[in-house]
């Protein structure tokens, strides 16, 4: 591992990584810890912020362009700037229940899936995480969406088993 092409990159992809490794750690403190304790919305607030940083600072990154300068991932960031404001809304609104969803959501499938993408060859955290081997991260990208889908599928699957297991008894 080395820090070298992060620490090379152009200033809005530093900008873009440091607000991913913030909203990364900060995540599980605003979605997990009690709720409406200080420490959780404190820790929501900087969720929020770091997360509107990640999403405008992708309209900065155009090395992935398809239509123009933008990318598929553009549409993904617009789609986080809504999430937000939806989950703030939600939550001054006392619909907490949706507030959790959609945070937890934007988490787990706007952060943690989306940011496998990351590990393609070729680009900067590839290069910085697996220099040496930059083709281990179609390995690392299709291992954590195979964790993803097994965490999306497992009531499915529970429930499927459930079912079977009551029609051969």
């Amino acid at each position: 591992m080395t820090l070298a092409p992060i620490l090379n990159a152009a200033p809005i992809i530093q900008i873009h990584v440091a607000a991913a490794v913030i909203g990364i750690l900060i995540g599980p403190l605003a979605l997990y810890w009690r709720q409406g304790t200080r420490l959780h919305k404190t820790a929501g607030y900087i969720w929020v912020s770091t997360m509107a940083v990640l999403a405008l600072s992708s309209f900065g990154i155009h090395s992935f362009a398809v239509i123009g300068p933008f990318s598929p991932l553009h549409g993904l960031a617009l789609f986080t700037l809504w999430s937000l404001c939806e989950g703030v809304r939600r939550a001054r609104a006392g619909e907490i229940a949706i507030h959790r969803r959609v945070f937890r959501s934007l988490y787990w499938l706007g952060v943690m899936v989306a940011g496998l993408f990351n590990f393609l060859p070729g680009r900067v955290i590839n290069r910085a995480v697996i220099p040496e081997t930059p083709e281990l991260g179609y390995v690392l990208i299709a291992f954590g969406l195979g964790i993803a889908m097994f965490l999306v599928l497992r009531p499915w699957l529970q429930a499927f088993w459930r079912r079977y297991a009551l029609r051969t008894q």
